[in-house]
């Protein structure tokens, strides 16, 4: 079975917008986001930039085209994320409320680049876990510190988009949970760093889930924790230690699937057929698929095509980001 995770970068500037360029059919980024998803042949594909809506209206048709493509994905799961959600306070201290960064998470509105769930196994809903209205200042040794004022900090949860549990079904009965986030850029703030600070904190959330020292239960095996950390754990800005600790955790393991890209940047310390996104400064890993350690890892890679083909210029289109993936024998 193919777990993978894909920021397809479909977000749009206001509610229905992504709707209307999917249903369009003529929307060029979209077709080559329908192409890259058929490449894939993911058989559960968690997007970590999708608009959200209500009734999951531009999820549906982004499934439909995706069938008619010969990609079926007759299951989806999508909840409320904090991106857009008002707090009512000022934030970013710009003197004005109800910007994109005095929400929950930034965005123009409510449920900008949320995360979604398409898969070809049915899902438990009624099991699934949302952790996204756990508070940062309620985090186990957070680095909040005096990057929000004491308004905010009672406020201020710590999901910039959501942390979910989501079990899919296996054809034995039994459930394979699917741990699920997409954390906050680690910059685009000032010198308290909070962006960068909550990015970290983002992912420490899971060394205290999966360790049980939160309030909820831990996550039972087999799972797999996959999502978009916004970190390279070696290149780039922001605070590693969480990220490092997470792909170093005994009940994980991380199989550092590779694409075939032959990129490379002066002074990448990292290995470049390791990363996931290509930005103006260059490549980096920041797109994670974690399986459990009981889970038995058949193959691994991300969707980054040799330079010049087709399916590279696909890709490029698509998204700046390229899609991880991992195939996991069945338990």
């Amino acid at each position: 079975m193919r777990i993978a995770t894909y920021n397809p970068d479909l977000h749009r500037k206001g509610p229905g917008l992504l709707l209307r360029d999917i249903l369009s059919g003529k929307d060029p980024q979209i077709i080559a986001v329908v192409e890259t998803v058929a490449a894939l042949r993911a058989d559960v594909l968690v997007l970590t930039d999708f608009d959200f809506d209500h009734d999951l209206v531009a999820l549906a048709a982004l499934a439909a085209a995706l069938a008619a493509e010969g990609s079926p994905y007759p299951y989806r799961f999508a909840i409320r994320p904090n991106t857009g959600m008002t707090t009512g306070l000022d934030l970013d201290g710009d003197g004005r409320l109800g910007g994109p960064a005095d929400a929950q998470g930034f965005g123009f509105f409510a449920g900008q680049g949320g995360l979604a769930v398409l898969s070809r196994l049915p899902i438990d809903r009624e099991a699934a876990r949302d952790f996204s209205e756990f508070l940062w200042t309620e985090l186990p040794g957070n680095l909040i510190g005096d990057s929000l004022s004491p308004e905010a900090r009672a406020v201020q949860r710590l999901s910039s988009t959501a942390h979910w549990d989501v079990p899919l079904i296996l054809p034995n009965g039994e459930r394979l949970s699917l741990l699920i986030w997409h954390a906050t850029p680690p910059v685009f703030d000032g010198p308290q760093d909070r962006n960068g600070r909550r990015n970290h904190d983002e992912a420490a959330f899971w060394l205290h889930l999966l360790d049980g020292a939160l309030p909820m239960p831990a996550p039972k095996s087999p799972f797999i924790l996959l999502g978009e950390a916004k970190l390279d754990a070696i290149d780039g800005d922001g605070r590693q230690a969480a990220i490092n600790a997470l792909i170093r955790h005994p009940k994980l393991q991380d199989i550092a699937p590779r694409g075939k890209s032959t990129h490379y940047d002066t002074g990448q310390k990292g290995d470049p057929a390791m990363d996931t996104a290509l930005y103006d400064f260059g490549g980096l890993r920041v797109d994670y698929v974690l399986p459990s350690a009981d889970l038995t890892v058949l193959d691994s890679g991300v969707l980054w095509p040799v330079e010049n083909t087709p399916l590279a210029e696909t890709t490029a289109r698509a998204s700046r980001h390229h899609p991880v993936w991992v195939d996991i024998a069945l338990p």
